[in-house]
């Protein structure tokens, strides 16, 4: 969601804009991007005093150079600033929520119910094919189709729990 109008990256990067002090917005990038987007704000600064569409499209260059930084750092693609009021997945909202209401029990009922139907509901579909899968070889196949569906989701929920933001450390990727 750091990628979208409303979303954090960008709440800093306007309030940048609107004080002349970038330094709200270098939170959100690498200290290697920060020459760059330095080089973005002093030259919008310039630029948006000149009229409304050149501080709008000022504005808008730095909160895109802004964003694009950010999803360099997390090693992630950048597909562009999402417009305001994008639908976030609930996990998300409930971590945003979880930090303003400093609690995360709903986050964590949240998520440990969902990984846990994931969890049951794949484990019911190989149980169920492993029954039959030396009965023939279209069994056998759609059983080996439901275990490698449900070993990879166990797999990936078992990395997921062990990865580090690119801020904080070492990862593999990471994920907003």
């Amino acid at each position: 969601h750091c990628d979208t109008m409303d979303g954090p990256t960008v709440a800093d990067g306007k309030m940048a804009l609107t004080s002349g002090d970038i330094t709200p917005a270098l939170k959100w990038i690498m200290p290697d991007a920060e020459a760059e987007l330095n080089a973005v704000f002093n030259h919008v600064l310039e630029v948006r005093s000149k009229s409304e569409s050149s501080r709008e499209l000022a504005d808008r260059y730095f909160l895109e150079t802004l964003v694009r930084l950010h999803r360099a750092g997390e090693g992630a693609p950048y597909t562009g600033v999402k417009p305001a009021g994008t639908e976030l997945e609930p996990a998300v909202k409930l971590a945003d929520e979880s930090l303003e209401s400093r609690s995360v029990d709903a986050l964590i009922a949240e998520v440990t119910a969902e990984v846990a139907e994931g969890i049951r509901s794949r484990f019911e579909k190989v149980s169920a094919a492993k029954a039959h899968k030396d009965h023939n070889v279209e069994a056998g196949r759609s059983f080996v189709a439901a275990y490698v569906t449900y070993m990879h989701y166990v797999e990936n929920i078992a990395a997921a729990a062990a990865i580090e933001s690119a801020h904080t450390g070492p990862a593999s990727a990471h994920r907003h």
